[in-house]
């Protein structure tokens, strides 16, 4: 059900009027309006990129439901999306929209928990979204996805969403052992 209200969100915020107040945009960030660095997330560049974003979610969300509450599905995009917001503006990028980079995250802590359930595909899953974010950070993002989106793929947000996923984990086994220790 989150996601279904999740995607109703994502649709609401391609809407003309908002969509521009919601995108990831360096100089409005700049003006204050932080909450840029979660809601560009939220926000797409045509209707295209929402649905294919919406239908990713979908999917990454049921290959990894036996670990996903609804409260950490939604601390995850959360903190992932805040993460990617935060390291975009460490970069030089100026704008940015889209849930790839979230989605990305998302799949590489997926791929952690079904390591930590001892299901060897998980392993197979981490090399193959690491090789992709590293594979996009040489040679670019598709361009067939450029073409469909109107836009360059933001291949720095799906890095910062693989390494955003990454660090939730870390956190998670950090409040573990802090909480055996105690």
């Amino acid at each position: 059900m989150f996601v279904f209200i999740l995607i109703g969100i994502m649709a609401l915020a391609q809407l003309p009027a908002a969509q521009p107040l919601l995108a990831w945009q360096r100089a409005a960030i700049e003006q204050g309006e932080v909450w840029r660095l979660i809601s560009g997330n939220l926000t797409h560049t045509n209707w295209p990129h929402m649905i294919m974003n919406s239908l990713g979610l979908a999917i990454i969300t049921f290959i990894f439901r036996r670990y996903l509450s609804v409260e950490r599905l939604a601390l995850l995009i959360l903190a992932i999306a805040g993460f990617i917001g935060v390291t975009l503006w460490l970069s030089p990028m100026t704008w940015y929209a889209g849930l790839s980079g979230v989605l990305h995250g998302l799949f590489a802590w997926g791929a952690v928990q079904d390591i930590k359930a001892k299901d060897k595909l998980g392993w197979v899953l981490l090399v193959g979204v690491s090789a992709k974010v590293i594979a996009e950070q040489i040679s670019g993002g598709s361009a067939s996805s450029a073409e469909l989106i109107g836009a360059r793929v933001a291949v720095e947000a799906h890095l910062a969403g693989v390494l955003g996923g990454l660090l939730f984990v870390a956190v998670e086994h950090l409040k573990k052992w802090i909480a055996i220790d105690n």
